[in-house]
This record gives structure tokens, sequence and C-alpha cells, in this order.
């Protein structure tokens, strides 16, 4: 189903533009060129005026660091046009699926683009859902790993993106955890995306599903726009409060990044010239820091976001940002945070 040109103009306004020549004002040199990095978080799309398919993300992984596979997270893209409403998403693992052959054809460079791939399903359709499930597991072949069903939701509607309109309390109703239910039962991951104020009812699901491996996106999401606006200092310790008791379940990861996107609130976008490595380091150390302590190293991941964050920062100077904050990890940490907690997570 097609979006009108309302509903296009709301959620190209939900995303910060990309401006290749604004971030090709800021160069620096590789920081350690030769680690092998698995990005866990990527999307691919063709929107109006917002295209990044293959050649916009070889790019990207090619433009100096190690960047040995990723991982496609779900983006509305390439649903199938007719059908089912529920089999439609289907149609973006058909399509990811064909990227990855491409790649893993080694026709394209050494990264494994799209070595495993997380779709989007309804989990609302309770046990229906398996249908679904295994349509993607057909489309997806050895690198379809799970979902993600958007449960992120807030008061003020300012913050939420129009494409995901998401009622509140979804991860405690009953007909999204009977859906839940049948990803554990089928070996099935799950990565929420959410805001930090529902983080403990994300930490209620994982106590009820213990089995079922989840992964929190983008540190769990900490608002600085509308009605947090102003309210930092405020809001972080709530954040960690949360972030520690999510930790406690070990059927939980989380993911190091998303920290460029609007609803932050941190206007890397708003200067002049792009940001630099050192200070997205300086910014983001305190969540960072936060959840690597909270979760370990073999329980965390740096992921790019790209393209969401583009609008804010370069790909070379996202991962040497993420390597300024590991410079005091020993190289067994490092090796998690960069690769290998990716690799086990998501069985690449």
């Amino acid at each position: 189903m097609s979006a009108t040109p309302a509903q296009v103009a709301a959620i190209a306004a939900n995303y910060l533009p990309v401006r290749e020549g604004w971030l090709d004002r800021r160069k620096e040199p590789i920081l350690e060129p030769e680690l092998p990095v698995v990005d866990p978080h990527h999307h691919l799309w063709d929107r109006p005026g917002w295209r990044y398919l293959f050649d916009d993300l070889r790019n990207d992984t090619g433009s100096g660091h190690n960047i040995v596979a990723t991982v496609f997270i779900q983006a509305r893209s390439m649903y199938r046009a007719t059908g089912p409403v529920e089999m439609r998403p289907v149609g973006e693992t058909e399509f990811v699926n064909g990227i990855a052959a491409m790649s893993a054809s080694d026709a394209y460079g050494k990264t494994k683009v799209c070595a495993g791939i997380v779709g989007h399903a309804d989990l609302t359709l309770g046990s229906r859902v398996e249908a679904v499930l295994a349509a993607h597991s057909r489309a997806g072949g050895d690198r379809f790993r799970g979902i993600r069903h958007i449960t992120a939701w807030d008061a003020d509607s300012s913050i939420c993106n129009p494409a995901y309109v998401t009622p509140p309390g979804l991860l405690a109703d009953k007909r999204f955890r009977e859906g839940f239910a049948v990803l554990g039962r089928l070996g099935l991951s799950f990565d929420a995306w959410l805001y930090h104020p529902q983080i403990d009812d994300l930490a209620d699901l994982a106590r009820a599903f213990p089995d079922t491996r989840i992964v929190l996106n983008h540190v769990g999401g900490p608002l600085g726009i509308g009605a947090y606006a102003g309210r930092r200092q405020e809001v972080f310790p709530r954040w960690v409060a949360s972030i520690k008791a999510l930790a406690a379940h070990e059927n939980v990861h989380v993911k190091l990044g998303g920290l460029g996107m609007r609803i932050g609130g941190f206007g890397f976008h708003e200067q002049a010239e792009p940001p630099s490595s050192e200070t997205l380091a300086a910014t983001w150390r305190p969540y960072i820091e936060t959840c690597i302590e909270a979760f370990g190293p073999a329980h965390a991941m740096f992921e790019s976001n790209f393209p969401v964050d583009k609008g804010s920062y370069s790909y070379p100077m996202f991962w040497n940002a993420c390597k300024l904050l590991t410079k005091s990890a020993s190289a067994a940490e490092k090796a998690d945070l960069f690769a290998g907690t990716a690799t086990r997570f998501y069985r690449l």
C-alpha cells in the first residue's frame, strides 16, 4: 500500500537529511584499520527522495574500516504490493536475500553484506504469525535470523515515527506475547526498538520468555526532544536504572549506536561542521560505558544504524568514535564489541 504525499512528507520529517557535501568536510585517518568489524544494524531502501541500496552501503562499508559482514534490519522496504497484508513484509526478505547473494559471490568486495537478515512480522497475529515466519525463512534461506516489531511509543506524538503507528503497552499485550512465544519455539531472535521509558516493559517481556534471544536497539532510545528537551539530567539516571535492570536478564543483548537520530536531541546536524570522532566519543561516553558495564562486552555490539544516523556523521567517523571509546579495552573485549557478539547473536 503506497503512502500518501502527506504521509511521505511526515515520514521524511522524522529523519535527518543526509548531506554528503557537509559530511565530506570532515576527514580523519582510520583508526585500527585491521580490526574486524561486523555491522549488525543497517537498512536498505528506495524511498521518495532517499535511496540507500547496495552500492550506497558498499561505499560506506568500503570507506576504510575492516567491515567483514553486516546484518540487515527491517525498514519497511520492498514489501509485496499484493497478497495477504500479513505476508507483504516477506517481500523485504526476498529483496535483501538477493542483495546478500550478490555479495556472497565475491564480485563486490570482501564485506559479506546482509549475512544476517532481520525482517518484520506482526506479532499481534498471535500464533498465526508462524506462517509468516515460515515464509520469511523460505525467502531468506539460511540468512533469516529473526524479526523486529517496532513498539516505540510515547505520549508526546511529535516524537513518534508516523511510519510506525504503535499503541501503548504493546509489549504486554496478550496477542503480541502469543506471537512472541512462536519466536522462541522456532529459534528466532527479537530486535527491540522502543524509547527509554519503555525499557522496563522489555525487561518484563525478557523475564517472561527467558529462552528467547532479545537485542535492545540503539541503547534503548534515550529521548532528548519534544517533552524531553532540556531534561537530559533528569532522563539519564532513569535510563541508567532501566538499562541495569534489563541487563540482569541473560537472554538480552544491547546494540551500541543509534545516537545520531533526531530523537536523541544531540544536534550534531545543526553544527556548521560535521562532528569529529573525538566529539562523538565524548558525547556518547556516558551511554556507551554504562551499557558495556551493565551488559558486558559479550552481550554488547556496536552498530552503525545507517543510513538513519548518516544525517549526523559519516560512516568512518562513527567507527573511529567507537574505537576511541574502547581505547582501554582488552583485545578480547574489542573482539566481542566489534564483531564477536554480533556474530554469535545472529549466528553468522
